[in-house]
């Protein structure tokens, strides 16, 4: 929703007249952002080299609900001389929600795709071997006559993994170090001879 729909002309009157840089005024009106927060440029002295800049929002919202567009985090920290439009601000949310559908796109792609840790959840539960192949596995059989030596000799690499990693010198010191019951002995040196 825009912010000038939500704005009434009183509203909209007003802040020109806070925009005008009149020489008696300290503070001036810069723009508005899509969520109805105000920001303003000051001066505390004449001495300042540049405007401090400061969003004002509305007091219905919350401390914790207050949300700025990365646009006027760029104005407001100096990063950017002019504050962005609203047609810039309108087109950056639609930026967003874009990013947001490509984003959901490109999960539903990665969880689509099978997952090399997923070898053991193709073999059943039982542990009664591999399971079935599928429609589209049975086909690749029948048309290759070394698929089946081939699934095989997987098979059979899957096993060596299995009891390499039961022989891991790693897992047995693992096992054989201090348990959560370990405590310290008190240090007892000997005697200077």
């Amino acid at each position: 929703m825009p912010p000038t729909a939500a704005i009434g002309p009183l509203t909209r009157t007003y802040y020109k007249w806070k925009a005008l840089r009149l020489p008696w005024r300290k503070r001036f009106f810069i723009g508005y952002d899509l969520q109805g927060n105000t920001f303003w440029e000051f001066k505390l002295t004449s001495a300042e080299t540049r405007f401090r800049r400061i969003v004002n929002y509305p007091r219905s919202t919350h401390y914790s609900q207050v949300q700025v567009s990365p646009l006027w985090h760029q104005w407001l920290r100096h990063m950017r001389a002019e504050p962005p439009s609203l047609e810039e601000q309108s087109g950056d949310v639609v930026r967003q929600q874009r990013m947001k559908h490509l984003a959901a796109e490109a999960n539903a792609r990665w969880a689509a795709k099978p997952r090399v840790m997923e070898d053991a959840a193709t073999t059943s539960a039982l542990g009664e071997g591999p399971l079935p192949p599928t429609n589209v596995e049975a086909t690749m059989l029948d048309f290759e006559p070394d698929a089946r030596a081939r699934d095989a000799e997987k098979q059979q690499q899957r096993q060596r993994k299995k009891s390499a990693e039961v022989n891991d010198a790693w897992t047995k010191a693992k096992a054989q170090g201090p348990g959560e019951n370990w405590q310290p002995t008190a240090w007892n040196p000997s005697a200077k001879q």
